[in-house]
């Protein structure tokens, strides 16, 4: 990727709706672009992507690919690289499955892609089964969130246990272990 090579991907207007699109062929795997990091925030909103657990960077014209269930590329938010996830062809529209980014998403939406793996509600990994999220590339930010979201809620139901063992023994129940 030479900087002065003219962008090999183009914005795509229909009825006020925005898509990305190549205009060259790609193989599985290939490199498409970086991702732009310029601007940098702690906070979500519609023109960025997650990059880490805090960081939301502006991502440019890559804020015009659309979501879908079973993506086009896949966005490397540590290596800061769009990858193609399959075959290519030019004019092929470029998407990306928001949760392999975003934790939680600023503006949530419903998902009609039609896809037989189809989530339907897109908001973000943090709403979402892991039998969901395992069929799909997650960027390390989104696998350290869930693991931190499996803990809390281990330790969580380990105090409910304990406080239910708790009653029962006030109550003067001898059975519990």
């Amino acid at each position: 990727m030479n900087k002065n090579e003219p962008t090999p991907l183009q914005i795509r207007t229909h009825q006020k709706y925005r898509s990305l699109a190549t205009k060259r062929a790609y193989r599985a795997g290939d490199i498409l672009c970086p991702i732009p990091t310029a601007s940098l925030y702690d906070e979500p909103n519609q023109f960025t992507v997650q990059i880490g657990v805090d960081q939301h960077v502006e991502v440019k014209e890559l804020a015009s690919m659309n979501h879908a269930c079973d993506p086009s590329v896949i966005l490397d938010t540590t290596r800061l690289l769009v990858f193609a996830a399959r075959s290519l062809q030019p004019d092929d529209e470029l998407t990306f499955f928001y949760p392999s980014t975003e934790w939680e998403m600023s503006s949530p939406f419903i998902c009609l892609c039609g896809a037989a793996n189809c989530i339907h509600v897109v908001a973000g990994a943090r709403f979402l089964p892991l039998s969901t999220l395992e069929g799909h590339f997650l960027n390390y930010h989104i696998r350290q969130l869930m693991f931190e979201l499996l803990n809390q809620t281990e330790r969580h139901l380990s105090q409910l246990e304990a406080t239910r063992k708790a009653e029962l023994v006030s109550q003067g129940n001898p059975t519990v272990t």
